[in-house]
């Protein structure tokens, strides 16, 4: 087991990441917003997988150990904050949504030079904007959470293995060897979600990364579980606001 590291100060900066590369496990004494202005951005906690494209942020408490993964060309703006301002009041990891103003204010205070890093006045209002926006920006369900129970985990597996398998949860129970009430009860206390639910995240989870690999939105649709495009493209639209070519490499 890789041991885990330990970077007191949550950095402010931008830093591109291949596709496919990661960033092990880590842990900072700040908060810190994860935003990807490029490609689609996956943070791995205990308590699960959080995704965000370039429409979504992701806040990651001090002390949280949490580990990245780019999928497609990710362009990481990481934005610190000292432990003692929460503007978010929240403990544990969350998706934030990112409008145009919210997006500007990130992208602006992590593309500085490092010689303007000294809070600067003008730097101080830029900073005190960017957490008002915080403050108000919509939290959203983009979380895959990680199940506990021995037959949750495996009927989970199963799916994370091949989203589009559209086996009901009675067939799944049959081949884990528990039943759909078990099951049902289980998604609901351990996850705080139902089968349907979950399996939806996962299925706009694995369709993020192939949107991020340029793949067609017809191959998503199939390969993630949808019986047709516009089915996919409808579930994605009322999921994140627009449609899934918007998510898709520009060429």
């Amino acid at each position: 087991m890789k041991e885990i590291r330990h970077e007191p100060v949550a950095p402010t900066r931008t830093q591109w990441l291949a596709p496919g590369a990661a960033i092990d496990p880590h842990r900072h004494d700040d908060h810190q917003i994860v935003y990807a202005g490029r490609g689609v951005l996956a943070v791995t906690t205990s308590t699960g997988l959080w995704i965000a494209p370039a429409t979504r942020a992701i806040w990651v408490p001090a002390g949280t150990v949490h580990a990245h993964q780019a999928h497609g060309e990710l362009a990481l703006h990481l934005v610190g904050l000292p432990a003692s301002e929460n503007p978010l009041s929240l403990a544990e990891p969350a998706v934030l949504t990112v409008g145009p103003l919210l997006r500007e204010l990130i992208l602006a205070h992590t593309d500085a030079p490092p010689d303007e890093r000294p809070e600067s006045p003008e730097r101080a209002r830029l900073r005190a904007v960017l957490l008002d926006q915080l403050r108000v920006s919509p939290q959203q369900p983009v979380h895959l959470p990680t199940p506990s129970s021995p037959q949750l985990k495996a009927v989970c597996e199963i799916l994370r293995t091949n989203p589009a398998d559209n086996h009901t949860l009675p067939a799944l129970g049959r081949e884990v060897g528990a039943s759909a009430r078990t099951l049902s009860r289980l998604f609901k206390a351990d996850l705080g979600m139902t089968f349907p639910q979950w399996r939806t995240q996962l299925r706009l989870y694995r369709a993020l990364v192939l949107l991020a690999e340029d793949t067609p939105v017809t191959t998503v649709a199939h390969r993630c579980g949808w019986s047709s495009a516009s089915a996919f493209i409808d579930v994605f639209r009322r999921s994140f606001g627009h449609t899934p070519g918007a998510h898709q490499p520009r060429s």
